[in-house]
């Protein structure tokens, strides 16, 4: 079994805590470690928190899209303002943001919460994506497991 979901939500700080809510929900209702939920939960508001504080002026909304199926979690959070600059993607990782940057620790820290990571720009449309994965342990009761 395999869990999909998508959400346009406000570009409005509720939308934060929102988005982590329903993560975490979705994610103990298939029974998953709660550990990973909490990773991926954490992740995902820093992401979601990027796309409120940088998707400038005439964006009202962004989209955060998660896919739960078999081992992996999915999570995808995409904007449509001026996206990351054009610099090399390596500008955005750990390895070059100091650990006391006013700006970037998000960046950071989902990528030391996932597994992998991937920060870039919507082709043609504008805006920024951040997108990570992390794979899934799962309770010893949980019901799509049993199913998989």
């Amino acid at each position: 079994m395999s869990i999909w979901w998508s959400l346009h939500l406000r570009r409005e700080a509720a939308s934060v805590p929102l988005a982590r809510r329903l993560l975490l929900g979705t994610m103990e209702t298939a029974g998953v470690d709660p550990d990973i939920s909490y990773d991926l939960s954490l992740a995902l508001g820093e992401a979601c928190a990027n796309a409120v504080e940088h998707a400038g002026e005439g964006s009202a909304e962004f989209r955060v899209t998660a896919y739960l199926d078999g081992e992996k979690c999915r999570i995808e959070v995409a904007d449509s303002g001026p996206g990351f600059p054009q610099e090399p993607v390596c500008a955005f990782t750990r390895s070059t943001a100091p650990v006391d940057a006013e700006s970037g620790r998000g960046l950071r820290l989902i990528e030391e919460l996932a597994d992998h990571v991937h920060f870039g720009n919507r082709a043609g449309r504008g805006g920024a994506v951040v997108s990570f994965d992390k794979s899934v342990k799962w309770r010893a009761d949980a019901p799509v497991a049993l199913t998989t």
